[in-house]
């Protein structure tokens, strides 16, 4: 079973720590490849995924050539056609509730829906998923895994700086936005974002800085102000918790409303 994802960089520092037990797959940004750490990836990781642009057979032969299986991250059913005819394994279904940058404009069960029309793999669905109920209603529309950012952003364990932790608990679907706000380096990619983010960046006016990396605890100051990726999920965190808590409070919630539909 893969456990999640880590991004592609510093690679070797994150696989090194991973427990030999665990299958941990790695995830590259296409306008920011790296072909030497797509190649270590292909040979250390059992799953090699790509997100934003087009997909690419050259990439998943590299992929492949390493020994890893392909996945592709889409926004629509023409990109889950490109997926599968580039030789990807699986496809990530990413619906517009999505945070941080959202390749699709649609929501994530019409997505789906759409999705496994035009391909025949297994699909994971991204976007709004915080909860058991959502995280069932996703596995109920044909995904065959779900993908939970946000929640995780406020474990224990995450990096995440305090202050952009107590904003995340404190917010609601209501307050995300979909912006390019935060786009120095990347632009022309939306980006969902809490809204007091933009409002913060916009009061700090000409001191501002609007790149794309989110706050970790070592920054100093601003961080209201930085590029505070969250989804529309964000609702469901309501406290910071252990990672281990939260996926046991996902699995026991979305296991009670699956034999509630099948007992119904």
């Amino acid at each position: 079973m893969l456990t999640g994802t880590i991004g592609y960089v510093s690679l070797s520092q994150q696989l090194d720590v991973v427990p030999d037990d665990l299958a941990v797959g790695v995830n590259f940004l296409v306008p920011f490849l790296d072909q030497a750490a797509l190649e270590e990836a292909s040979g250390r990781s059992p799953l090699v995924e790509f997100f934003w642009g087009t997909p690419d057979p050259t990439l998943v032969a590299t992929v492949h050539a390493g020994g890893a299986r392909a996945g592709w991250q889409i926004g629509s059913a023409d990109e889950a056609r490109a997926a599968a005819d580039a030789g990807c394994e699986v496809v990530v279904v990413q619906g517009i509730e999505a945070g941080g940058h959202v390749r699709g404009t649609v929501g994530l069960l019409c997505l789906l829906d759409e999705v496994q029309s035009a391909v025949d793999l297994p699909l994971i669905a991204a976007g709004g998923i915080g909860s058991g109920r959502t995280m069932a209603a996703a596995l109920m529309a044909g995904a065959a895994a779900v993908r939970v950012g946000t929640r995780f952003v406020a474990a224990v364990e995450s990096v995440a700086h305090p202050l952009y932790v107590d904003a995340l608990i404190g917010a609601g679907a209501d307050d995300t936005v979909i912006t390019t706000a935060f786009g120095d380096g990347w632009p022309d990619a939306p980006h969902r974002v809490l809204k007091s983010a933009v409002d913060a960046g916009v009061a700090r006016g000409a001191a501002q800085s609007w790149g794309t990396d989110w706050p970790d605890a070592s920054v100093p100051e601003g961080v209201e102000a930085r590029a505070l990726y969250a989804g529309q999920s964000v609702g469901s965190v309501r406290s910071r918790q252990p990672a281990a808590e939260i996926v046991l409070e996902l699995v026991t919630e979305a296991e009670r409303q699956l034999s509630r539909s099948l007992l119904s």
